[in-house]
């Protein structure tokens, strides 16, 4: 696409984006045909302030720098904004639209958590029972000792838990690399370099990998998900992508979500791109139709849209229910949103953030990038993925961008602003909460 074609679809686009603008008095036609919707003043949202989202995204979008967005906004369960602006595949000008199928990256992990959660409320096991019960190559696991001037391994202090893998607070990773492993060693938990046929074989090799501390002692992101995975398909005896379809996705009605995306959907898949020196967006993955895999990883490999997402978030901020379907009870949504690791420093989320049993919660919104209530959680993918939800306010919001090296813009960290300058109703019909948890009145 040469200049002068790239200048004539980003003014189409931008055609695009005024006509939803004037049409934001109605939701019918750019919302979930599935979902309930209104207009945003009905539910305390002003309409000309809550088009500042996409005037926000523009911005990047116009500077070259993110293709093409996809962003939704929910209050008390009905979709209030639903908006695509830019390209799904720019080098082949094909727009972006609000079905577009995006890699979710750790956006998985709430979604993987909640299936154990649901294994947890069927008396399968307290969230304190070691891991080594279903995966005994864990029961004497050691750790990599920081103090003195050689690395060596040590016993652990205490055995790994269900709960410290829900937390990331396990130490356990999936990466031999300095963990003083022999060549022998590491050939065993690399599989040689070959691809694993199944998360469980992986994990059950690297049992011979140390901690990085002690359970317990500290928040680390990694692979703690993946042994939550492993944990939902050795308690239900299905693989994770069979359990996640029969027991969530079918339910909720989320049709286009998927591990492996069906040939068929491959033309609704967004390209990734990179920013390059110029902070300009580059194309780095053409949509493509993969072969199925059996590999499904807790951290992450879900591919899914707003429309389905909304669905999810939608079913924890009910207290685990939508439409009829419940999943989960109240009081474990409420103990799955509430900060399970003290003070520890959750540093991928920011200051002001705790962590549950698969959500970031926000303790101190003083400290926060984000204007968002205390106890207000969710989670967000490498790719630029987020999805958060303020349970004050009862607001959800989630943005979809492919765009791995995102960092520099910021652009997550101002859209949690961007939406909630948009409420406007009186705090008197609001139900305060503390910690996830509603106060009666």
């Amino acid at each position: 696409m040469n200049k002068e074609q790239s200048e004539l679809a980003r003014i189409f686009v931008r055609g695009i984006f005024l006509a939803g603008l004037l049409a934001a008095t109605s939701v019918t036609g750019w919302a979930s045909e599935n979902f309930p919707t209104a207009r945003p003043e009905s539910v305390g949202i002003s309409t000309e302030r809550l088009a500042r989202i996409d005037e926000y995204f523009q911005r990047f979008i116009d500077d070259n720098q993110v293709a093409g967005a996809v962003t939704l906004v929910a209050r008390h369960g009905k979709i209030v904004h639903h908006s695509a602006l830019g390209w799904k595949y720019r080098e082949q000008d094909i727009p972006m639209t609000t079905d577009t199928i995006f890699y979710l990256a750790s956006m998985t992990k709430p979604i993987v958590s909640t299936a154990l959660m649901m294994l947890f409320e069927e008396g399968r096991f307290r969230l304190d029972d070691p891991i080594s019960e279903w995966i005994p190559e864990y029961a004497d696991h050691l750790v990599l000792d920081s103090d003195g001037p050689r690395k060596r391994s040590v016993p652990q202090a205490r055995p790994i838990t269900i709960r410290h893998v829900l937390t990331h607070t396990s130490g356990l990773t999936l990466d031999p690399a300095n963990a003083g492993l022999s060549e022998e060693e590491m050939q065993w938990v690399s599989n040689n370099g070959k691809p694993f046929s199944t998360l469980g074989e992986r994990v059950v090799r690297a049992a011979m990998i140390p901690g990085t501390f002690h359970p317990g002692d500290h928040w680390l992101y990694g692979t703690s998900t993946d042994f939550v995975a492993v944990l939902v398909e050795k308690i239900s005896g299905q693989s994770l992508d069979q359990f996640l379809r029969e027991r969530i996705f079918e339910p909720l009605g989320m049709v286009d979500t998927f591990y492996n995306i069906p040939r068929s959907k491959v033309d609704r898949v967004a390209a990734t791109y990179m920013l390059n020196e110029a902070n300009e967006a580059e194309l780095q993955i053409a949509p493509q139709f993969n072969e199925p895999t059996t590999y499904f990883p807790g951290t992450s490999g879900l591919n899914s849209t707003s429309s389905d997402y909304i669905r999810f978030a939608q079913m924890i901020a009910n207290g685990g229910e939508l439409d009829g379907v419940r999943l989960l009870g109240r009081m474990t949504v409420d103990l799955m949103i509430s900060n399970h690791t003290g003070d520890k420093d959750v540093y991928v989320r920011g200051p002001g953030y705790g962590f549950g049993l698969g959500f970031g919660v926000l303790i101190d919104p003083t400290v926060s990038f984000d204007t968002l209530s205390p106890g207000s959680y969710g989670w967000g993918g490498a790719r630029g993925t987020l999805y958060y939800a303020d349970p004050v306010e009862d607001l959800i919001g989630l943005m979809f961008i492919q765009l791995p090296n995102h960092g520099p813009l910021n652009i997550r960290q101002r859209f949690t602003n961007v939406v909630s300058q948009s409420v406007v109703d009186s705090v008197a019909e609001q139900k305060p909460t503390v910690q996830g948890y509603a106060i009666p009145r």
